[in-house]
């Protein structure tokens, strides 16, 4: 495993409920390392935080560990099935019915 992966898996855990449901996976592509992480739905809030204050933390602090290996490293968190965005959205024909 990657420093900058290690790093993520290590503070993520640190900040969830259920650290067994953190993964983490890493890709390259022309943009740098993409680093993606899926958690538990519980524990979305513990990782976006705040007006998403604990998210940016975390990519800041990973652009950090990524200079030390001269990498560009962004994060994407994914959304959970199930969880409140997904909710949110209606298809079009869903729109279409309510007209």
């Amino acid at each position: 495993m990657e420093p900058d992966q290690a790093f993520l898996e290590y503070a993520v855990k640190a900040l969830v409920d259920h650290p067994e449901a953190v993964e983490t996976t890493r890709t390259i592509d022309p943009m740098g390392v993409l680093l993606t992480l899926t958690v538990h739905p519980e524990d979305m809030g513990k990782i976006i935080g705040k007006s998403g204050k604990t998210a940016e933390a975390l990519r800041i602090l990973l652009r950090v560990v990524g200079m030390k290996g001269n990498a560009r490293v962004n994060l994407k968190i994914n959304e959970p099935v199930g969880g409140k965005r997904e909710q949110e959205l209606k298809t079009v024909d869903q729109v279409v019915e309510e007209l």
